[in-house]
């Protein structure tokens, strides 16, 4: 008969093939530090998909130009924009669950202002002091990112504004380079849409989280977080940048919920 083991060496066992294999398992994850998506889980157009899933949404053909180094870094700079708040906890980014996400206009069910700080609240946490320091984490990492994204943005529609000036006194330009060129115009421009509905949704969902934490945990801190939150509210109503590429054919921003 095999010997039996002890309780005790059998959890001894367990503990070495742990330690063994748990390098083995994170090593091979995609998650990085934060939250991040991993340096070697990148490419450089891993953001291509943005533009094409914006103008797809509503029924215009995606650009087959390739994209320029400021156009690559708009779609990097909108992704943490477009992923909702607090969307990928810690213990699920570890395994790298990076993913598309479809743009406003063709989004089911319609966007819930309730489910950050439902969220929020019911996530584990020691104190309510953490989950006030969450909000005004997030909060804080949206008015970090807003600055340099619409500086980007405000050089990508004024690149956009002399091509579209281009298009008219270049001589023998084919159809599909102007198809193309006004496609890709029509991206820029739904992209930067798209991140200002994304900051108007965010702005809702923290104003609505604040509320609840104020009912369930009063905190002199509050007043902090609304401050933020008002912050990032004054510049979202006042974009530094002219989204209509003078002359290029316009795309109105169109809401959904």
């Amino acid at each position: 008969m095999p010997e039996t083991l002890s309780p005790r060496r059998s959890r001894l066992c367990l503990d070495v093939v742990m330690f063994i294999a748990l390098p083995i398992v994170l090593g091979g994850c995609s998650g990085g530090d934060f939250g991040r998506t991993r340096q070697d889980f990148r490419t450089d157009d891993m953001h291509r998909w943005i533009g094409a899933e914006a103008t797809g949404s509503i029924g215009l053909r995606a650009s087959e130009f390739q994209l320029t180094d400021f156009e690559r870094q708009l779609r990097d700079q909108a992704y943490p924009f477009i992923e909702p708040p607090h969307s990928r906890p810690a213990w699920k980014s570890v395994f790298g669950d990076y993913k598309p996400i479809p743009s406003p206009w063709r989004q089911t069910p319609v966007f819930d202002r309730t489910a950050y700080g439902r969220l929020l609240i019911d996530e584990p946490h020691r104190s309510y002091a953490s989950r006030y320091a969450q909000l005004m984490d997030d909060v804080r990492n949206d008015l970090t990112g807003f600055e340099p994204f619409f500086a980007t943005a405000d050089r990508v529609i004024s690149l956009d504004r002399k091509r579209n000036a281009g298009l008219k006194i270049i001589s023998e330009v084919s159809p599909r380079e102007r198809a193309d060129a006004i496609a890709r115009m029509e991206e820029n421009t739904l992209i930067v849409q798209w991140v200002q509905q994304c900051l108007q949704r965010r702005i809702a969902s923290y104003r609505w989280a604040l509320e609840r934490l104020v009912i369930q945990a009063p905190d002199n801190i509050a007043a902090d977080a609304d401050r933020l939150i008002s912050e990032l509210a004054a510049r979202a109503d006042n974009p530094p940048v002219m989204l209509q590429p003078g002359g290029a054919t316009g795309v109105a921003l169109r809401t959904r919920g």
